[in-house]
């Protein structure tokens, strides 16, 4: 199991953003974390990337408990733009292979390069889809086993989000992990394997999508629709 959330419950002050949720997730399957604003989808990808601690219960990576060691193995793209006002592709390129030694140079030149950006350009002037490429860009250039892309596909035009969830499905392979919460579903149904449904911060349930979609017929947003 790549990763599993145990009786999990998050608090910030008297408001509990996640309640109770216990989920495993295996090594390389693709999955989709699906809920409305608020659900608790965002706190839950954190919790996994070490940036803020449950309240209750416990978090197990690759069968231990979680710990700051583990950041080298898990890379996550937050949905709010990450970069320093000051800094240029090239300097995002120089911050990720100083923190990251799993990051790979050469695959980030060629991505930027192939996603029409040049490394002179400016983060804090691209539009949003511009940003939006340059996060999916450097956060797929590391090597790490477990991948947490939040609103990877938010605000941008659908060249970009096609670009974008090609850059994913390079990276997808048996040993990894990949989750994506969105809320773009028809744009994630052709590759998610397994969607997590998320409300009020707790886990409503997780379906196989094909399987699914044989059994019953369902398409992903008609899952959707049903589960919230």
């Amino acid at each position: 199991m790549m990763l599993e959330y145990r009786n999990i419950t998050k608090k910030f002050g008297n408001k509990e953003a996640v309640k109770e949720l216990t989920l495993k997730l295996k090594k390389g399957t693709i999955y989709g974390l699906l809920g409305e604003n608020g659900s608790g989808k965002t706190t839950l990808m954190k919790m996994a990337a070490g940036l803020t601690q449950p309240t209750e219960g416990e978090i197990l990576f690759e069968g231990h408990p979680l710990s700051y060691q583990d950041k080298a193995s898990i890379a996550y793209m937050s949905t709010e733009p990450f970069f320093y006002s000051y800094m240029k592709v090239k300097d995002v390129e120089e911050y990720y292979a100083d923190f990251f030694e799993d990051f790979d140079r050469e695959q980030f030149r060629k991505t930027i390069e192939r996603l029409g950006l040049n490394e002179e350009m400016k983060a804090s002037a691209m539009s949003s889809g511009m940003n939006a490429k340059l996060k999916a860009a450097a956060t797929l250039a590391r090597k790490a086993d477990l991948l947490l892309l939040d609103e990877p596909l938010n605000g941008v035009d659908y060249k970009a989000r096609e670009e974008i969830i090609a850059l994913i499905l390079e990276e997808a392979d048996e040993n990894r992990t990949m989750v994506i919460s969105t809320h773009l579903i028809e744009e994630v149904e052709s590759f998610i394997e397994d969607a997590i449904f998320i409300k009020d911060g707790h886990l409503v349930d997780v379906v196989n999508v094909e399987t699914e979609r044989m059994t019953t017929g369902n398409s992903l947003a008609e899952l959707y629709l049903q589960k919230m």
